[in-house]
């Protein structure tokens, strides 16, 4: 789709690292570029960029409360307690649980799982859980991608007896609550020398760190598949330590993949392995429906499954799945409604209906903001306490906007660019009119621009160059190193100027434009796909030149390879500069 006022901002890097790398790996300037923009300035990082490895691993126990940490959990093993594997709901959650489920059932049969209740319960360590405990005996409880903001449940566990460690990833507050150990490497105190696991991926080190210190053998090939999931999922950074378990839990994935994943892949028919992409929109949709729409057990059931079970629990995902996105289309057409008649000048979206489940709100202020590029936030329920999610446009810190309207809220708590919180119904209007002053008290025209940010220029003769047998370009087999692709290492951005419309655009897929480029430098027809973009044929009526902003894919048909341009943005021909 055209966005209005959109701005082409190239990185901006320091030449003489560029010109430095060109010399010391032997690469194109236009690669040397897209590296130093991704901060990798010298030969030692790039070749961790490209092949990360175990030993970029950091050292585990260098986690502060680490060493606590796997010294209660071995102490439980060995006394039999019953221990309580406790996670979020969401895929990081659901992932966390099967994952501590599956290595902690190697050394014990006292284990028990516990996700909440997305509508009874709600995120955190809920009062219903602490009851369950006692019923069942519980005493150990390893909360996985929560806990931090857990401050009643955690003092009500101490008084009970029960011992609590918080594997959390989100920001914490002043004041942690009471636990034996906390791994966090957000917390003020915490020397763990990268800040950007998710919650899986602190439980990923938790298992880690008791293999170290215990020498005990556990094949962490299921724990790198369900990291690489949950990392890719939580749209944390893909850079240290996460890039490392994405690359390699991928690489476990396309080898030999946990039967449930398998399953899921059956039903797409791969010419090549799966990427990080697959695992954001192919297996994490699933494994969220279960937890937006009944219960996230469902979910680590799945995860876990094998032979008979699977192809049981399989078809409840899928028909959870297939609900979710009616659900999805339902309400983001009544929440863009809603928008449709609210005054243009505003500087946030505020949304609510008592009916529209709240599994999918997240969902939908992400769909919004896609339409509607200003701080969203989406609203349900019709009792006396509303739950809302927020979604923020780049560089606008929502967390801080809702920190300082958070005596609003029951509860509250996220990330920069994503937030949830629960709203008494009575604080709406009051809300709803504070949150609008604020952000827009802090909005600047800049930041209202939505920024396309390209790595480079880049002509379709460089683009057709030093092809191998298989028709890829040298250029593509670099970037296709440069993968994982995700937040921090996104895909590679190019501009190509002047380029010439050899036919005019064609409608396909109802959605999408399908163009034929040609340059001044190459009379070879390259194509380009503009999705969901179909209303911008509009725009291109007798235009034959353009400049384009996109990036780059490997279009397979019929056992051939070709290149296209994945559109991003265009623009009428200015100039040649």
């Amino acid at each position: 789709m055209p966005l209005e006022n959109n701005i082409w901002e190239f990185n901006e890097v320091n030449q003489t690292i560029v010109d430095e790398l060109v010399q010391q790996l032997n690469i194109e300037e236009v690669i040397a570029q897209i590296l130093v923009s991704r901060k990798i300035t010298s030969f030692n990082e790039a070749k961790q960029f490209f092949r990360p490895s175990d030993k970029d691993f950091l050292d585990p126990l260098s986690m502060d409360g680490m060493s606590l940490a796997i010294s209660r959990l071995n102490k439980a093993f060995e006394q039999k307690e019953n221990i309580l594997i406790y996670g979020d709901y969401d895929v990081d959650g659901t992932c966390s649980v099967a994952l501590l489920h599956h290595f902690s059932s190697h050394f014990s049969d006292n284990i028990y799982c516990y996700q909440p209740h997305r509508e009874k319960e709600g995120y955190g360590i809920s009062l219903m859980a602490i009851d369950w405990m006692k019923e069942k005996n519980i005493q150990l409880v390893i909360a996985l991608d929560c806990g931090i903001k857990d401050f009643k449940a955690a003092k009500l566990m101490h008084e009970m007896g029960i011992n609590l460690i918080i594997c959390d990833h989100h920001k914490p507050g002043n004041h942690l609550p009471i636990a034996k150990a906390i791994l966090n490497p957000k917390k003020e105190n915490c020397n763990y020398n990268f800040k950007e696991l998710c919650g899986c991926g602190i439980g990923f080190k938790f298992i880690q760190a008791y293999k170290k210190r215990f020498q005990v053998k556990y094949d962490e090939s299921l724990a790198l598949q369900l990291t690489a999931i949950a990392t890719t999922a939580d749209v944390v950074p893909l850079i240290g330590e996460n890039r490392i378990i994405v690359s390699k839990g991928l690489a476990e994935i396309n080898i030999n993949p946990i039967a449930p994943l398998k399953r899921i892949f059956s039903l797409y028919k791969y010419t090549k392995g799966a990427n990080a992409s697959d695992l954001v929109f192919k297996i994490a949709p699933r494994i969220n429906a279960a937890g937006r729409l009944a219960h996230a057990k469902i979910a680590v059931q799945f995860l876990l499954s094998k032979n008979d079970e699977l192809e049981m629990v399989f078809n409840e995902i899928e028909s959870l799945n297939s609900y979710r996105r009616e659900l999805d289309e339902e309400i983001t057409n009544e929440a863009l409604s809603q928008l449709s008649i609210m005054p243009k000048s505003r500087f946030t979206n505020l949304v609510h209906s008592p009916k529209w489940h709240k599994g999918v709100i997240g969902i939908v202020a992400s769909r919004i903001l896609e339409h509607y590029y200003k701080p969203t936030i989406v609203f349900s329920g019709k009792g006396d306490v509303l739950t809302g999610s927020a979604r923020s446009i780049k560089e606008f810190d929502i967390y801080a906007v809702l920190e300082e309207l958070q005596h609003h809220f029951v509860r509250f708590g996220g990330h920069k660019y994503a937030a949830g919180m629960s709203l008494k119904k009575e604080n709406k209007e009051k809300f709803f009119e504070e949150f609008e002053n604020l952000v827009a008290s802090k909005m600047t025209d800049e930041l209202k621009c939505k920024k396309l940010k390209i790595d480079s220029k880049l002509s379709l003769n460089q683009l057709a160059q030093n092809k191998n047998e298989r028709g890829i370009p040298k250029i593509m087999r670099i970037i296709k190193q440069m993968e994982p692709f995700g937040p921090s290492n996104s895909r590679p951005v190019f501009c190509f100027k002047g380029l010439v419309l050899s036919c005019e655009p064609k409608i396909v897929g109802q959605k999408h434009l399908k163009f034929h480029f040609i340059d001044e430098e190459n009379s070879r027809i390259t194509e380009g796909i503009w999705f969901n973009s179909v209303e911008g044929i509009q725009i291109l009526e007798g235009v034959k030149k353009l400049d384009v902003v996109a990036t780059l894919m490997e279009n397979h048909f019929n056992n051939q390879i070709s290149i296209q341009l994945n559109i991003k943005d265009i623009k009428t021909y200015t100039s040649p500069s």
